[in-house]
């Protein structure tokens, strides 16, 4: 059988991993909930939703593939598979992606392509972003992950 039938679809979240990964895990399900409200709100005054506003369905598309790569990187990661932890990475640098996807044309400085002008935000970004290049991370999902 294939490896997604051992998937087990009660664990999302892993006590045994890393403090690293632990931290990591709950931030992923917590943006990935930031991200789905962003997603189904109207509001352009998120990325999320100024992607929607701008771009239409293909930013519509982007910002649901955000929400399912957080939720999967987080489950993916609680079940030990090494995809979970690369569909994490991909999910925890998507902001900074998305903002200059979103601003692409636009005359705004690149600190503020990186940052969006919202401090707070930036740091859980940045800070999900170390938790997972961590070496502490790196090693167990190195070692431990199938």
């Amino acid at each position: 059988m294939g490896s997604a039938s051992r998937l087990d679809f009660r664990k999302w979240f892993d006590r045994m991993q890393p403090q690293t990964l632990q931290i990591a895990t709950w931030l992923l399900y917590i943006n990935a909930f930031f991200a789905l409200v962003d997603w189904l709100g109207n509001d352009p005054g998120s990325w999320i939703g100024f992607a929607r506003y701008r771009d239409g369905a293909l930013g519509a598309l982007v910002g649901l593939g955000i929400v399912v790569a957080y939720v999967a990187g987080g489950f993916l990661m609680a079940n030990d598979r090494r995809l979970g932890w690369r569909i994490a990475v991909v999910a925890a640098f998507s902001p900074f992606l998305l903002r200059f996807w979103v601003l692409r044309d636009t005359f705004a400085s690149t600190w503020d392509k990186l940052t969006g002008g919202r401090l707070i935000s930036v740091m859980f970004e940045v800070a999900l972003c170390a938790l997972l290049l961590h070496p502490q991370s790196r090693e167990h999902q190195r070692v431990w992950y199938r």
